[in-house]
């Protein structure tokens, strides 16, 4: 069985944890027309509840790892998360810091990793563009549904 929705557009929701903003611009720069996403029918959901991507940008700190927890169970299945940036990778320059957590994957599954800092909006377009290629080839974990 694959993924129903590879067929539309996935909607994309997007979660800053904190840091510096730098990963934040650049996601919001590559969903503006000069990079123009939705030639592969990539848009922003304007809730959680309608999301099927969540972009993850920012270090994690113990705080924002319950809500982010909180917003990944509010996802209707399947979910994906894209983890942007070396802050959401492992923590980045903030990982020694005693409040963060080092990395969006010890609070949920990450399907795709983004580095850099902060990445091109080309490399967060390619792990999108990625992302929905391997969806349509993946069979759906037990886990996430």
């Amino acid at each position: 069985m694959k993924y129903r929705f590879t067929r539309y557009s996935p909607w994309l929701v997007h979660f800053n944890t904190g840091a510096c903003n730098g990963c934040d611009i650049e996601v919001l720069a590559a969903l503006t027309p000069l990079y123009d996403p939705e030639r592969f029918g990539v848009k922003l959901a304007p809730s959680i509840r309608h999301g099927d991507i969540l972009v993850v940008t920012g270090a994690l700190t113990k705080k924002s790892a319950e809500r982010l927890k909180r917003l990944y169970d509010q996802m209707p299945s399947p979910k994906f998360v894209i983890a942007v940036g070396a802050c959401a990778i492992d923590g980045g320059v903030f990982q020694k810091s005693y409040s963060v957590l080092k990395g969006a994957d010890k609070v949920v599954p990450v399907d795709v990793y983004v580095p850099g800092c902060p990445p091109r909006p080309e490399a967060i377009l390619d792990a999108i563009v990625k992302l929905r290629e391997r969806m349509s080839q993946v069979e759906p974990q037990a886990s996430r549904q």
